[in-house]
């Protein structure tokens, strides 16, 4: 009792408004997965999964049962024994009582998995919902969210069944781990910070590297180098050349390949942060339609004064290294405003400097 007394207070303390969410990282034998763990839904299931983490409880475990591209269950002490498997999902019960249980279940949602009619035999067993599951709404307690990894579950889901439902394949969980959920990449530097860094466009023209100007533009400098990190530019094109005005990157449509969930999940509108920054050649701004607020991936690179952009463009950056690059592209052969042989950025390196 005194152990999860103790944990309780630091769950709740955690949770406090400057307090970190807290994570479970858990690594099996086909990719890791990490929990966004919820205390203020569910404190004492919470407290449990954490208590048992920390014993160790679900090192060598296997997910038993999983439905295909549905849902999958793990967690069961008794799944460490191969010679149990008879018995998988009856142990590992009876040892939390009940407490809310979630509107939605939804895709990613951690669940508490109980005995049916039974509502305090929750314990130390688990499912994850693999999509949407609104035939499970108001029905059990969700203790947390997959934050990142659901392609590794999805993949788990996928495990061979017999013809009870019980995987044939040992998916384990080799490790779990508790953590602070790391903040946002590049959300900590201050803008002074944020100058030692540039970025280098690795195009199949060239490099071209280009310096950042946070303190006119910090949410787009962030962002921007947010995106070139988890490599979101990575196997775009240039999509767009008008001679004496830009050359244009960056949009997703023009990537060789779909962005993975994580990479998804970075992608978003920026407000506008229109600064006296003058477009002239080598400023580096980003892409917008008519709403001044949907920028988001594309940016352009200035070939020329542009006046008419001043002002109502955010420019977040100027090309220092590269320009005869920058030319290169600027003269290719294209088909009105497309390059008529694709032009690639393979990637943007971020370069720290001292």
């Amino acid at each position: 009792m005194a152990i999860m007394a103790s944990l309780l207070l630091w769950f709740a303390l955690a949770q406090a408004s400057s307090g970190p969410i807290k994570q479970a990282v858990v690594e099996t034998s086909v990719g890791e997965f990490i929990i966004d763990l919820n205390p203020d839904a569910a404190p004492n299931h919470v407290a449990n999964f954490v208590k048992l983490v920390q014993a160790g409880t679900y090192e060598g475990t296997v997910f038993h049962r999983v439905v295909k591209y549905g849902m999958v269950q793990g967690g069961d002490p008794l799944s460490k024994d191969p010679a149990k498997r008879s018995l998988y999902g009856t142990g590992g019960l009876n040892m939390v009582k009940a407490e809310a249980r979630a509107v939605k279940m939804t895709r990613g949602s951690v669940a508490a998995v109980m005995v049916p009619g039974r509502p305090d035999s929750a314990g130390a067993q688990f499912f994850i919902a693999v999509v949407d599951q609104p035939g499970l709404d108001g029905q059990y307690t969700v203790f947390g969210h997959v934050e990142d990894g659901m392609d590794v579950v999805s993949k788990i889901s996928a495990t061979p069944v017999d013809d009870k439902g019980l995987t044939v394949e040992r998916v384990e969980i080799r490790r779990v781990t508790i953590r602070d959920k790391p903040p946002e990449a590049f959300s900590t530097e201050s803008a002074q910070e944020l100058t030692r860094y540039k970025g280098v466009l690795e195009t199949s023209a060239g490099s071209i590297t280009i310096e950042l100007f946070p303190d006119k533009a910090p949410g787009h400098v962030r962002q921007f180098l947010r995106l070139a990190q988890a490599g979101v530019y990575d196997g775009m094109a240039f999509s767009r050349v008008v001679p004496g005005f830009v050359i244009q990157t960056g949009a997703l449509a023009s990537r060789s390949s779909p962005l993975s969930e994580k990479q998804q999940k970075l992608v978003h509108n920026l407000q506008p942060e229109f600064n006296d920054t003058k477009h002239v050649k080598g400023i580096v701004s980003m892409a917008r339609g008519e709403d001044p607020a949907s920028a988001s991936t594309s940016f352009f690179i200035c070939t020329g004064e542009s006046v008419g952009l001043d002002g109502k463009y955010t420019a977040f950056g100027r090309v220092v290294d590269g320009m005869s690059i920058v030319e290169a592209i600027e003269a290719a052969p294209r088909d009105g405003e497309v390059p008529t042989s694709r032009i690639e950025l393979k990637t943007i390196r971020i370069q720290k400097g001292s």
